[in-house]
């Protein structure tokens, strides 16, 4: 008997170009076909990090156009690469909001919600990312057809709310439980690249960071932004988080859990990465990012199991706050004093490229 995998007959049904690999150098250059259901051109992105958890897709709408409404069973949250615009959303039963939104702007579509992207310029195109909960829905439930055309509304966390799509957000206390210092429940982001960041010193001191949770769903994200000539510590945690770098430029270095602390027999994975690239750190390898720009490097993460209000199934690898613990007391991150040397050399020969001074001295004598 042939296992039935429903995502990936999904991706043929869809019929535009499915890209499978660790990163991808720039989104704004990836060519792009027609796409019958959304009525405007995509391109499905399954990186391997991915670990079928979550799954990406790029999307254009033309110039002065809109694309087809859609319905789906999955959350998704969605970043303006390109382009200005406007997005209509609405529950059967509720009155239809619409809401404006640019290059940097970020939001969530409230799940099984009725929703439609316009193009605002009559002159260039849109283009935007999109992060998906899809693998998991369909291979749970294995129904296209209630997956795209089920009535429910789930109303406890979007039945039409005047203001729901405002810039309007609510600051979480919390405490040191959670690994963030900075979380902000909302539903949209109008400019990721101008929202104001907190100093997050147990990522390595030179850090400024904020966490998002978006539209009562499981997926959440986080910016990250450090200056160049710094580095953060590695750290390793579960699949699907992607990180899309919004400005600055650097390399990530990845190898798997197993190999240890120094990466012992297996030559690292280098991802160099600029405004516009992606990359997805697979499951259980530690993944380290560097800035070697003028620029400070900032970066955007999303992720499909790291809710700090809801918790998932299954492990969640030491809690929210593991990510920003050392390794040597039962976190995840591998702290300056115990990484390998070769990493702040090699480091320092990139810095040599760019011409960026070395900013770490304080960590290291």
């Amino acid at each position: 008997m042939e296992r039935i995998n429903t995502y990936e007959m999904f991706l043929e049904q869809e019929g535009i170009p499915v890209i499978r690999d660790y990163s991808i150098p720039d989104l704004m250059e990836v060519p792009l076909k027609p796409w019958a259901r959304k009525g405007g051109l995509g391109a499905y992105i399954n990186l391997v990090g991915a670990g079928g958890v979550i799954d990406a897709y790029l999307c254009e709408i033309p110039p002065g156009k809109a694309l087809e409404p859609q319905k789906h069973m999955f959350d998704e949250l969605i970043y303006i690469l390109s382009g200005y615009g406007a997005t209509s959303v609405w529950v059967k039963g509720g009155p239809k909001q619409s809401f404006e939104w640019h290059e940097g702007s970020l939001f969530a579509i409230p799940l099984n919600a009725s929703h439609q992207h316009f193009n605002g310029r009559s002159d260039k195109p849109v283009r935007y990312i999109g992060l998906t909960k899809a693998p998991v829905f369909m291979t749970l439930f294995n129904d296209l057809e209630y997956i795209f055309n089920s009535d429910h509304v789930f109303s406890s966390r979007y039945s039409g709310e005047e203001g729901y799509f405002s810039a309007k957000g609510n600051l979480i206390k919390t405490d040191d439980k959670f690994a963030n210092p900075k979380i902000w429940e909302s539903n949209f982001v109008p400019d990721c690249n101008t929202f104001t960041l907190v100093n997050d010193p147990k990522r390595g001191g030179f850090s400024n960071n904020a966490h998002f949770e978006f539209a009562g769903g499981i997926m959440s994200a986080h910016i990250s932004e450090f200056p160049g000539g710094t580095y953060m510590k590695a750290h390793w945690h579960g699949p699907g988080a992607h990180l899309l770098c919004l400005s600055g430029e650097g390399y990530e270095l990845m190898w798997p859990l197993e190999s240890g602390l120094t990466a012992k027999g297996v030559e690292r994975l280098k991802i160099d990465w600029k405004k516009g690239s992606i990359f997805s750190p697979p499951d259980r390898w530690f993944h380290q990012h560097f800035s070697t720009g003028k620029e400070p490097t900032k970066l955007l993460a999303f992720h499909g199991t790291r809710s700090l209000k809801y918790k998932p199934l299954g492990s969640d690898y030491g809690g929210v706050a593991g990510a920003r613990k050392s390794i040597k007391h039962g976190g995840l991150q591998i702290e300056y004093a115990d990484e390998d040397p070769e990493i702040r050399r090699l480091f320092q020969e990139e810095l040599g490229k760019t011409g960026v001074s070395w900013k770490m001295s304080k960590f290291f004598s």
